[in-house]
């Protein structure tokens, strides 16, 4: 089988998993069935999709997206999100957001976020 024709999905390392369940569950509302044998969580999301978070010694923060969230209403997921206590990145290089961290970027926008280990996360819209 060609990678091109597999399902592929996100892993993130942290260093605390307390922490990310907190954050993951409580903050962004996904769900898992619990601890899996790696001492991670997965997390189902829409079309089959999924995001694994699991710790790690050596989880290091990339300072790039590492997983993005492709939205319906980037502004009104934003909006639930700050509600939820989610604080999203503010940029202004190589294009400029918002100030709740929203970019418009022609008919496209999106916003990035931080895991507590500094994991850059985005929700964005087709």
């Amino acid at each position: 089988m060609k990678l091109s024709d597999s399902k592929v999905g996100a892993a993130v390392a942290v260093t605390d998993m307390s922490r990310a369940i907190d954050f993951y569950e409580g903050k962004l509302g996904l769900s898992s069935a619990g601890d899996e044998a790696d001492g991670g969580r997965s997390y189902l999301c829409g079309d089959g999709t999924a995001i694994h978070v699991f710790p790690s010694a050596s989880a290091r923060a990339s300072g790039a997206t590492v997983a993005g969230f492709i939205v319906d209403d980037v502004d009104a997921t934003v909006d639930e999100l700050i509600g939820q206590g989610v604080v999203f990145e503010q940029y202004a290089e190589p294009f400029s957001t918002d100030e709740r961290g929203v970019a418009r970027l022609g008919d496209m926008s999106g916003a990035w976020f931080k895991d507590p280990d500094g994991n850059v996360l985005s929700v964005g819209d087709r």
